[in-house]
């Protein structure tokens, strides 16, 4: 099946994301225990506020889980979001991203 890359850029609003946090994860990990969710997270404190999560399903798949997220369709704190196919080739995690 194919990995898909969502990359998400937060709006500024902190509060609000806080407060939507443990549904948006909740969310994320029934997903992952449908084994449609490989693996998300935020990234660092340095960087711009966002995070990345990556799919087993194919690109309309994850459009359409996108729209039921949380963050997206109750909070609001989404101010970005990327969709791209990953077509991964090397490395320690690679038998875990493939079928």
């Amino acid at each position: 099946m194919t990995v898909v890359a969502v990359t998400y850029r937060y709006t500024d609003d902190v509060a609000r994301r806080d407060r939507v946090l443990p549904e948006h994860r909740d969310w994320l990990r029934g997903l992952a225990d449908q084994g449609v969710l490989l693996v998300s997270g935020p990234y660092g404190p340095d960087e711009p506020r966002g995070a990345l999560l990556l799919f087993r399903a194919d690109k309309a798949q994850v459009r359409a889980l996108m729209e039921k997220d949380p963050f997206a369709a109750v909070g609001g704190v989404i101010a970005e979001t990327e969709i791209a196919v990953w077509e991964p080739v090397i490395g320690s995690v690679l038998a875990a991203v493939r079928d």
